[in-house]
């Protein structure tokens, strides 16, 4: 009855992301989380979970629930004639006037909650990945095959001259962050913000430590830059970025200390610095892997893949594993 419960919630959800736009309601994900991260350091553990584990992760407007809901609604109104592209996540489909649009929202809502409970459920991998990354991009690829063109790759429509995968054209996600150079300034330096203030987040309430989220603070704020983007500032995106130097900081964080852990490490200055060095890194990494996957699934289809969802699967997964055999290495 439980999950009956989560599960119809989550239709709600799916509704709220189709209802807003799906973009907005990321926005909204990150100052829930600004409530949940500030709720465990005010020492209010129970208020901080449900923050988390219901509203910013969960049926409420967790990404894989309200974001695809959104998504998918878009791809659907455009697939009716209701509007014009279906990779329109901005705007408020509200405004279409159209039920059926928000109850498709509501569909994907309930099957990003079952999606991402279902691969939680996998022994190991569950655990150690990104559930809701995951299910974000599960959920795109059926509405690509549902609602769009059909194809997720589109190779007919690739750069005519060329690497065959170079933005041209329309076919680009962030022209101001494609490029080598500015994927590896944004990312690193995207990195070195997120693994700093998680370090010091982690080392200074141990309530957050013990939680192991102290990334999503980052992550927060660089979800709500994106409320700028959808008014039309050219903002860098850098969710996966922030999510995931944030997260490879705490992840390695004790190991450079010497410690079973961040609560027990306390704060060492030459573990805090190389835990930047490690941030910067993994913010390039997953900096380059959006701008990837957004050439590959993105760029030339007509419903919308998200490539820092695409990101932070795959990274987080791998931090994960290398933490798991980082013990028997040393």
């Amino acid at each position: 009855m439980e999950f009956l419960f989560m599960l119809i919630a989550a239709l709600g959800g799916g509704f709220f992301g189709a209802a807003i736009g799906a973009n907005f309601a990321f926005v909204m994900v990150g100052f829930s989380l600004l409530a949940a991260v500030g709720s465990a350091v005010a020492g209010a553990p129970e208020m901080s979970d449900m923050m988390f584990n219901y509203v910013s992760f969960g049926p409420f407007m967790g990404p894989h629930v309200a974001f695809a809901g959104g998504v998918a609604a878009a791809a659907y109104a455009a697939r009716r004639g209701y509007s014009d592209s279906g990779k329109d996540i901005v705007l408020p489909l509200a405004r279409l006037g159209k039920p059926d649009v928000l109850l498709v929202g509501a569909l994907f809502g309930g099957i990003g909650y079952a999606l991402q409970q279902a691969i939680h459920l996998i022994p190991w991998f569950g655990s150690h990945t990104d559930s809701v990354a995951l299910s974000i991009i599960i959920s795109a690829f059926a509405v690509r095959l549902i609602f769009g063109d059909g194809s997720l790759l589109n190779l007919d429509k690739c750069n005519p001259s060329g690497p065959r995968f170079a933005p041209h054209g329309d076919s680009s996600w962030l022209r101001y962050q494609e490029k080598p150079g500015q994927m590896l300034t944004i990312g690193a330096f995207a990195g070195i913000l997120a693994a700093g203030v998680s370090v010091v987040l982690s080392t200074s309430f141990p309530a957050v430590a013990a939680f192991g989220n102290a990334n999503t603070l980052p992550f927060a704020i660089s979800a709500i830059t994106i409320c700028l983007l959808n008014m039309g500032y050219n903002v860098p995106v850098t969710h996966h970025m922030t999510n995931i130097g944030g997260l490879a900081a705490i992840v390695f964080y004790p190991y450079l200390a010497g410690a079973a852990s961040i609560s027990e490490a306390g704060w060492v200055p030459e573990a805090a610095v190389g835990a930047l060095i490690v941030g910067a890194v993994f913010g390039v990494l997953a900096a380059f892997l959006g701008e990837w996957m957004a050439r590959f699934f993105l760029a030339r289809g007509t419903t919308h893949v998200d490539p820092p969802a695409f990101a932070i699967w795959p990274m987080n997964t791998v931090i994960m594993l290398i933490a798991a055999l980082l013990p028997a290495v040393s």
